[in-house]
């Protein structure tokens, strides 16, 4: 997010008043992240630093729905739209297992004084809102700081009523066609979802900014997203920049699974906070995201630019580790046998 215009200016956008640029930081503070100085104006995923991180969520949580009518047989699809399906028994009971459990995360490693609360954001089909109401009953009312239903965290669109051989034929074509780019006839390719998500990143990161989701500074936010698993998966795809041939090797989560952000002590978020390496190389996560995760987990912002990882030998298969790999044009060229120019004939 820029800052450079008044209209991206948190203060300015909440009184739709024209605002001067802000102020620029003590010198101290612009080089040192750590000076303590309160960077209101940082760009909140680049230069957010561990002294003002309380004002970042603790913890962002994903949650698959539970069990749906849909996942227990496909032909539900064929005379009910996919937003319509709705829980079964047995997925309401896994949606009360999460919320304990979820419950359980925010409450067991909160602050001392357990000031903590939640925010939930929550796609609009029946089998999430219905997962959201059995997690909510984990959850005392004056612990909610609200919901919000969100278009844009829905479930990957596969068309209308659904033909049941007719869709279990374009899933295996889905296979073998690359499950990011295909696109389901009168549908939604995952590249499509991931287009969506990142439009509602940035509306997340406004309600950050303005406050909307968190006014105590002495208390834990907690975002829990109710929503689908390959939306989740694209979720986070977004947020840690994996490439699309990462994204193809994760595996869905199970019905009311959930993947755990957390805040690292430098104010980096991270899946290694709460889960171990077993469970992400379990989840399909390579030795290269893992390690990406563990630097995350213990970043120091003032090492950002050196040290964050880029998949850099995703893309080269031998980078050179100097950039004096060869004489420029005007240089004349060099005898190395006995360290005189050798003159061009």
């Amino acid at each position: 997010m820029s800052h450079d215009t008044a209209s991206h200016h948190p203060v300015a956008a909440a009184t739709g008043q024209a605002a001067a640029a802000p102020p620029p930081p003590p010198a101290a503070a612009a080089h040192d992240p750590g000076g303590g100085s309160e960077c209101r104006f940082c760009e909140m995923t680049r230069q957010h630093h561990p002294q003002c991180s309380r004002r970042l969520p603790k913890r962002i949580i994903l949650v698959r729905h539970g069990e749906s009518q849909g996942n227990l047989d496909m032909s539900a699809y064929t005379t009910t739209p996919d937003y319509r399906i709705p829980l079964t028994a047995l997925g309401a009971e896994q949606a009360r297992a999460a919320g304990l459990r979820i419950h359980d995360v925010v409450s067991s490693s909160s602050s001392p004084g357990g000031n903590w609360k939640v925010y939930f954001y929550v796609s609009p089909y029946a089998r999430t809102r219905a997962t959201l109401r059995e997690i909510g009953r984990a959850f005392p009312r004056d612990r909610v700081i609200g919901a919000r239903e969100e278009c844009r965290v829905r479930e990957q669109d596969f068309g209308n009523f659904q033909v049941e051989e007719r869709m279990r034929a374009v899933k295996e074509t889905r296979q073998r066609f690359g499950r990011f780019f295909f696109r389901f006839p009168e549908g939604e390719s995952a590249a499509d979802v991931f287009d969506r998500v990142a439009s509602f990143l940035e509306s997340l990161w406004r309600d950050i900014d303005m406050g909307r989701l968190d006014q105590d500074p002495s208390c834990e936010t907690n975002l829990v997203i109710v929503s689908h698993g390959l939306t989740s998966r694209v979720f986070l795809m977004k947020w840690f920049k994996w490439t699309v041939a990462q994204f193809e090797r994760l595996n869905n989560f199970d019905n009311c699974e959930f993947r755990v952000m957390q805040l690292g002590p430098g104010g980096e978020y991270s899946l290694l906070v709460h889960h171990t390496k077993e469970e992400l190389q379990q989840w399909g996560m390579s030795p290269e995201m893992i390690a990406d995760q563990q630097w995350r987990a213990s970043a120091n912002r003032r090492s950002w630019a050196e040290e964050c990882s880029s998949f850099i030998d995703t893309f080269f298969e031998e980078p050179n580790d100097s950039s004096e790999t060869s004489s420029s044009d005007d240089e004349e060229p060099v005898d190395k046998e006995n360290g005189k120019t050798k003159l061009l004939e």
